[in-house]
């Protein structure tokens, strides 16, 4: 763990965190020790409920390195990612992650994700988002393709 990266993301997060339309949150994605993309929460500012610290992030370093993937890679983030968040970390292949605060104190100031942790445990009957599914046929017959296409580049 390198310090100075954690201070960048929480630096970030400071800096970005007072113009009041964005959250206080910040995040660096580092590869060889380098930071190769940075983000902070701009989801009111951006009207996108995806624009975490994390994702905004992962984003600029998968486009500053030209990749959909971070193998390798280390996330630095001012505050324990939340399920959207940690999903994305996943998908990166990103190997790691460093961050200061934790969920708890998270929401301790109004950012609470235990209604996410919670529904993930849940019968599907008891979610407040119902999934339904339909039309599984015509779907099947696009991933049948899928499979068979040679010029496709799994991820």
């Amino acid at each position: 763990m390198n310090n100075s990266f954690l201070q960048r993301a929480i630096e970030l997060a400071k800096e970005h965190s007072f113009t009041g339309d964005k959250g206080p949150f910040g995040a660096v994605v580092v590869l060889d020790n380098k930071i190769i993309g940075e983000g902070w929460n701009q989801v009111v500012a951006s009207k996108d409920p995806s624009a975490h610290a994390e994702v905004v992030a992962i984003r600029n370093a998968c486009k500053n390195i030209n990749s959909h993937e971070l193998q390798n890679a280390e996330i630095y983030t001012s505050c324990e990612p939340c399920p959207m968040c940690l999903a994305a970390i996943y998908w990166a292949r990103i190997e790691k992650v460093f961050y200061a605060c934790d969920r708890h104190d998270a929401a301790e100031i109004g950012f609470d994700d235990n209604v996410i942790y919670d529904e993930f445990i849940l019968p599907e009957e008891n979610k407040k988002i119902k999934l339904v599914q339909a039309m599984r046929n015509e779907g099947l017959e696009i991933f049948e393709n899928w499979k068979s296409n040679p010029k496709k580049i799994m991820y």
